[in-house]
């Protein structure tokens, strides 16, 4: 794969799906995975995972990094421009992972649409 690799934390779920969806429309960027974390004083963190080419990733970062300070708070951000070679293969994990979260949302949606 040999993408880079960006990242970024907020504290909320708005302020993360603004940060994506600001980081989304920037540039050519593919969302591989998120995770959520409950933290001190039950504060969630929700961190993006995304990847693409380089410039790609650090324009989508910068504009997803101002778009959540505008909602919340983004407490860090990261691009890696070369990830090594074991980090592709949790890219390729949480990609997969993704993958499977949205196929059984699917999957449930439809069956909520029969029983109705």
């Amino acid at each position: 794969m040999r993408k880079a690799l960006g990242m970024i934390e907020a504290v909320g779920l708005t302020t993360a799906i603004a940060a994506l969806d600001a980081a989304s429309k920037a540039a050519d960027i593919t969302l591989v995975g998120y995770d959520k974390v409950i933290g001190v004083e039950k504060a969630v963190s929700v961190t993006i995972h995304i990847a693409g080419e380089v410039a790609a990733v650090n324009a989508a970062i910068d504009a997803g990094v101002d778009a959540g300070n505008k909602v919340g708070k983004i407490v860090s951000s990261k691009t890696i421009a070369r990830p090594h070679e074991e980090i592709d293969v949790l890219i390729k994990e949480f990609e997969k992972n993704l993958k499977v979260k949205n196929i059984n949302k699917k999957v449930i949606e439809t069956k909520s649409e029969e029983n109705n």
